[in-house]
């Protein structure tokens, strides 16, 4: 999504604009971590700068999703197709939060291909 939002953000809103989206990553040191980052992230900037709040909230949008993608695919690895979905749910988070962080970092505002936009 081109940059639709009249506000041109800084460096310091790039950068984390883009920590929000890379909080997926999180999650192999800290459980939950996928929640927890973009969920902090906005909590303190959402009312300093709208970027951030765009991105942080976009991000943990994606994250619920995909944590409850995840979580049936916990369910149903008792019949196997559980682990497709894992392994598929896993390389999707993974590819689309590096490039919503690289469009953050860009300046721009990105949004998710799939999302329930839970946080508006």
């Amino acid at each position: 999504m081109k940059n639709q939002h009249h506000h041109i953000p800084d460096k310091d809103e790039r950068t984390w604009a883009s920590l929000s989206h890379l909080g997926f990553i999180a999650t192999l040191v800290v459980p939950y971590g996928n929640l927890i980052v973009p969920l902090i992230i906005w909590i303190v900037y959402k009312d300093r700068s709208s970027y951030i709040d765009y991105h942080a909230k976009e991000a943990l949008n994606f994250q619920i999703t995909l944590s409850i993608g995840l979580t049936i695919g916990f369910i149903l690895v008792f019949v196997v197709i559980g682990i497709f979905l894992l392994l598929i749910l896993g390389l999707l988070g993974l590819i689309f939060a590096i490039i919503a962080a690289v469009q953050a970092n860009k300046g721009e505002y990105y949004k998710y291909p799939f999302n329930l936009r839970l946080i508006e």
